[in-house]
């Protein structure tokens, strides 16, 4: 007699509890106004329960015969390459300043606790997603804390439009952020090209805030094309 696919309590409480896991992971997002929310954290999580659920209990009519052989582990390891393009799609690149990242981590992140909570691992699930409110609302804070005995001191170095004003609010931003500004170096950019007069601008700053956020917002500026950032002078491009 052939078996039957396993349905029943403990596979709905699997899934309700990666429901509510990974609804709080995205709704830590959401609040955050990130590109990935509430909905596609909850639905990944949900999405990975599922699978290894299938994996585990949905072949009983076909295991009986003694040469039929499943790896339900195998589902867990698609599962971790196939989120990979939900990620991917999160993490951009504009003008050499990185951003998405935290938040394609959070969904790979959801995936697992979801595979976690499909596994029957339901206390594993649990304390990886108590770990990640942990570092995102605690890490923070310490590295705040971190740089206020120590302020940050680094070049940013920005091209931008040498007609538009554009000064002025590179300035503004980042004073608004925390920074003093402590050295100012600027050139005219060497172009060939008829057109607006293009300006490079190296400024020393220090200050409490971080440095890369700073270098993302002038970035945003109309009329800024390039921001590098680097310690003592030296430009490192993330």
């Amino acid at each position: 007699m052939q078996g039957v696919a396993v349905q029943g309590w403990e596979q709905l409480v699997a899934l309700l509890l990666a429901l509510v896991l990974c609804s709080l992971i995205g709704l830590e997002r959401q609040l955050r106004q990130k590109s990935a929310g509430l909905r596609t954290h909850t639905l990944v999580g949900l999405g990975a329960a599922l699978f290894v659920i299938v994996s585990k209990y949905g072949f009983g009519d076909v295991i009986d015969p003694p040469d039929v052989v499943l790896d339900p582990s195998r589902v867990a390891a698609q599962i971790v390459s196939g989120v990979g393009f939900i990620g991917a799609g999160l993490v951009f690149v504009r003008r050499d300043i990185v951003r998405g990242l935290t938040t394609a981590a959070a969904v790979w992140l959801s995936a697992a606790v979801g595979t976690a909570a499909g596994a029957g691992l339901w206390i594993i699930a649990a304390a990886v997603t108590a770990a990640y409110f942990l570092v995102v609302f605690c890490y923070p804070w310490i590295l705040d804390r971190l740089a206020a005995t120590e302020p940050a001191t680094a070049v940013i170095q920005v091209g931008y439009e040498g007609e538009r004003g554009v000064l002025r609010s590179i300035v503004t931003q980042a004073t608004h952020s925390g920074f003093v500004i402590e050295e100012v170096r600027s050139q005219r950019a060497e172009t060939r090209r008829p057109g607006p007069v293009y300006v490079d601008l190296a400024m020393r700053v220090q200050g409490k805030g971080d440095v890369n956020e700073l270098a993302a917002d002038l970035s945003d500026i109309p009329g800024v094309h390039r921001v590098d950032v680097g310690p003592d002078g030296e430009n490192e491009k993330e």
